[in-house]
């Protein structure tokens, strides 16, 4: 594993940019015509980075309507996200999803009279910051959607999987993932990774130009993918004397990416938020000269895209503010299989003696007595519920199959009777708190289980990870809802949300 700072010694320094910058930059694009970045987001977990945004798991054009108008701190939302949950469709229901998402919010931008109206609209596809999900799916039937709508064509999109709070970072064209405890300081290739082993959405490249060819089976060579790396992001830096000028980066990203045309696939390089900032700008200058621009993205993205400072996380005062907490224990649910996810459960549950364990066995769900074995389950976490906290995980043994739609329909199976575990004991005792781990069983709990329709991102419950979302309507309201990517954190992050928000802990 390279170390990180030997592969930055080949680099200039960062550029100091404040996110006051950017967020000027954007307002004066958007003077005349306001201007809302409509995130659609394969699983939750993308709302991690951003405080104070709508996020919606529904998408009729009324939909877009409400989060359009929905004024925060008194200002119209600069992005507002939609929970595709398309990392658990097949690539035929994700391009439907997609091409119905886009549609609906071109419709609401356009209806006279609705909160859209006169709207410019831009489409960022959100997606995991260790690469796996729908692409070129997404961004590919996004585009063709943009382009039969509005006849507008896509000159470039940027794929930005950078995602630095959780360790991600792109140098040299490479993407990888830092190291923690004994590993701190080395660089691990994101292909040589547990994730590039996934069993819908494995790859075999960690140079991005390379996984943009291997993913679009050849259709863009690796060759033609403009890649803007440090040097370019960071021109602006000092050196010879002269003070670092983040226009002259604007400048260099923006000439870089002049040739792009017909959906040209841009790779940048992120290590820090300055040079999502540095990014943000020249992406801003671009479109300032005419560029029509998609986005493929990881979390914290649309953060620095729209000039967000980073929020700090919230406190438990914060996590409740403006509800009366429950006396009822909380429901922490928890699905992902993977390796961080797994150690931590593992600390939680060592350290949380107060909190009954409520294990859901994989295997009956597959089997002929799924009904019953799930009656016996709710009614288990009911009468938990009125003692203190419940942990519900799906037994850590995971069923694998080398068939990818297989393995989608085992992992929908698990997810459906979460769902249906969360929404029962909803309706029959409703919790303190819920905490849903991994990015599907995020989504569908958010979705189904609490029925949340329109929710408001409130902010990170730990530095740049982990969301809390405010439902604003529904069975859930006034319940807050913690959105947990699987593959985040270190092995005590679930123990230190669930301590936040406990009374019993």
């Amino acid at each position: 594993m390279p170390l990180e700072a030997d592969v930055l010694a080949a680099f200039p320094a960062e550029v100091q940019i404040p996110a006051r910058l950017v967020a000027d930059s954007v307002a004066a694009s958007s003077r005349d015509v306001p201007r809302i970045l409509v995130v659609l987001d394969d699983d939750p977990t993308g709302t991690q980075s951003v405080a104070n945004l709508p996020v919606l798991t529904r998408w009729e054009p009324a939909d877009f309507d409400w989060a359009f108008g929905h004024e925060i701190d008194g200002q119209r939302p600069r992005a507002v996200y939609v929970l595709t949950n398309t990392r658990s469709l097949d690539p035929a229901e994700a391009g439907a999803r997609n091409e119905e998402i886009v549609r609906n919010a071109l419709t609401a931008a356009a209806g006279p009279g609705s909160a859209g109206s006169g709207l410019r609209l831009s489409f960022v596809s959100r997606s995991d910051s260790t690469l796996r999900g729908h692409y070129p799916l997404e961004p590919d039937v996004i585009a063709a959607t943009v382009a039969a709508v509005s006849g507008e064509a896509t000159d470039g999109v940027v794929i930005v999987p950078a995602f630095p709070d959780a360790g991600r970072v792109t140098i040299g064209g490479v993407h990888y993932m830092r190291g923690t405890g004994d590993d701190a300081g080395k660089l691990t290739p994101v292909a040589e990774t547990e994730f590039a082993k996934d069993a819908s959405f494995g790859f075999a490249n960690s140079e991005m130009a390379r996984y943009v060819e291997e993913k679009s089976q050849g259709r863009f060579a690796a060759a033609s993918v403009i890649v803007l790396d440090l040097n370019i992001i960071r021109a602006g830096a000092a050196r010879d004397g002269v003070s670092a000028d983040p226009s002259v980066s604007a400048k260099a990203i923006a000439d870089a990416i002049a040739a792009a045309t017909d959906s040209t696939p841009i790779v940048a390089d992120i290590v820090t938020e300055n040079d999502l900032r540095a990014l943000a700008l020249g992406l801003e200058e671009a479109e300032r000269r005419g560029k029509k621009l998609l986005y493929r993205v990881g979390p914290p993205f649309v953060r620095a895209r729209i000039g967000q400072e980073i929020r700090s996380e919230l406190s438990a005062e914060e996590a409740y503010t403006g509800n009366i907490p429950s006396e009822a224990g909380g429901l922490i649910v928890v699905g992902s299989h993977v390796g961080v996810t797994t150690r931590q459960l593992k600390v939680l549950t060592e350290q949380h003696s107060a909190a009954r364990i409520v294990e859901i066995d994989v295997e009956k769900l597959l089997g002929e007595n799924a009904d019953s074995y799930l009656d016996q389950t709710v009614a288990t976490v009911v009468d938990a519920l009125h003692g203190g906290d419940v942990i519900v995980h799906t037994s850590r043994l995971l069923i694998k199959t080398d068939d990818a739609a297989e393995s989608l329909r085992i992992a929908r199976t698990v997810s459906a009777a979460v769902v249906a575990v969360v929404n029962r004991t909803l309706k029959t005792f409703p919790p303190r708190f819920v905490i849903a781990k991994g990015g599907i069983t995020s989504s569908d709990v958010a979705a189904h289980g609490l029925e949340i329709r329109h929710g408001i991102v409130r902010g990170p419950m730990l530095p740049g990870i982990v969301s809390l979302w405010e439902p604003v309507d529904g069975p859930a309201k006034g319940i807050p809802y913690i959105v947990f990517a699987g593959n985040v954190g270190d092995d005590q992050s679930l123990a230190q949300v669930t301590r936040k928000l406990s009374n019993t802990f």
